[in-house]
């Protein structure tokens, strides 16, 4: 029997939640986006900077047109959407938090997407002046650590099979 996903629902709401004030915090109240080349160090390794993501990880599928942001935005919500599906079919609590995750990610930036046309990226991680990242957002370390948690669980952790009944001689 199915478990309706309340866990991943939750962690959805959570993750959408959360990142959307993030990038309301960056836009508005710091106003990042309207300060060119400015950066708040936090920690000596993690500064918060504006970039307007107009691709997807790594700058692909790069959408400088308007047909590009709307193929950007079917895709990411037919993925989405797929997610979800999967998520509302899993018995399995932990991949319904890692599928959870991914969904809340991806509902914030394609959010992010449809509002202004591009991806509010913030986070900066970098080790001197390497960054062995891109800029990030909350969204995307939710659906990296989402996609973690399942390859994860598929690869390592194999659940066992339900125990079946013994009828042998009469025993039940």
């Amino acid at each position: 029997m199915n478990r309706f996903p309340i866990v991943g629902l939750i962690a959805a709401v959570i993750v959408l939640m959360l990142d959307q004030l993030l990038k309301f915090i960056v836009t508005g109240p710091l106003g990042l986006d309207t300060l060119a080349g400015r950066t708040i160090d936090l920690l000596p390794i993690f500064r918060v900077r504006f970039v307007a993501n107009i691709g997807v990880s790594l700058g692909l599928l790069n959408a400088s047109s308007d047909a590009g942001r709307w193929g950007l935005v079917a895709l990411t919500g037919v993925i989405a959407a797929g997610v979800l599906i999967w998520m509302l079919r899993e018995p399995n609590r932990q991949d319904q938090l890692g599928l959870g995750l991914v969904l809340g990610g991806a509902i914030g930036n394609i959010l992010d997407r449809v509002r202004l046309g591009y991806v509010v990226d913030y986070a900066d991680l970098h080790f001197g002046e390497w960054s062995p990242f891109l800029v990030f957002n909350l969204a995307d370390a939710a659906i990296t650590i989402g996609v973690l948690v399942l390859l994860v669980r598929a690869i390592l952790v194999r659940d066992k099979p339900a125990a079946t009944v013994s009828v042998e001689n009469g025993n039940a």
